[in-house]
């Protein structure tokens, strides 16, 4: 089995990316969907709201966003949470696909959580800042969101020294499924 890690700044296109890498070629863990799927769950949400002191049941998400901005430490205090419960989901991934030749997980927090050591392959998917924050802000974001977490993670030059593979995502799908189809080949 070999671990392809995808990783990236925020909006750089690290979903579209994962999606057309593993497309045909191998299951795919997604550190995003794992948290859009907590955040369904009743018990998560309890969790959340005993912890942030929330007393509503409807747009906790919202309210999260904006204790975030009135208070960055509530980043930390909410990763303490998610995190172990990706992990928990990361490694029962792993054990299901363990006889796959190639499977695939994007996480955006992956050098971050100092995860490198995890992988056999990791991937970076890199965008100009004006770039990722245009995408952010279409799927619903702000700037001013967008720059708490952007300033979160590592900057572009010191994750790249831990991935092997570096692909720049600044023009059409075509081109960045050509370039990642490429790179891949070398793995299949």
């Amino acid at each position: 089995m070999k671990k392809i890690g995808i990783t990236g700044s925020l909006a750089s296109g690290k979903t579209t990316a994962s999606k057309l890498l593993s497309l045909g070629k191998g299951p795919l863990f997604s550190a995003d969907r794992v948290v859009k799927e907590l955040y369904s769950k009743s018990y998560f949400n309890k969790i959340i709201r005993k912890k942030f002191n929330i007393r509503t049941t409807k747009n906790i998400k919202k309210i999260l966003k904006n204790k975030i901005l009135k208070d960055r430490s509530n980043i930390k205090k909410l990763e303490r949470l998610i995190h172990p419960l990706v992990r928990k989901e990361m490694v029962k991934f792993l054990k299901k696909y363990k006889k796959k030749k190639l499977i695939f997980l994007e996480i955006p927090l992956l050098i971050e959580s100092k995860l490198m050591k995890n992988f056999d392959v990791i991937f970076y998917i890199k965008s100009k800042k004006s770039l990722r924050l245009k995408r952010f802000i279409l799927k619903g974001g702000n700037k001013e969101l967008f720059n708490v977490f952007n300033n979160k993670q590592l900057r572009d030059e010191k994750k790249i020294k831990f991935c092997d593979h570096i692909v720049t995502n600044e023009k059409s799908i075509t081109v960045l499924k050509k370039s990642l189809l490429k790179i891949l080949k070398k793995y299949e």
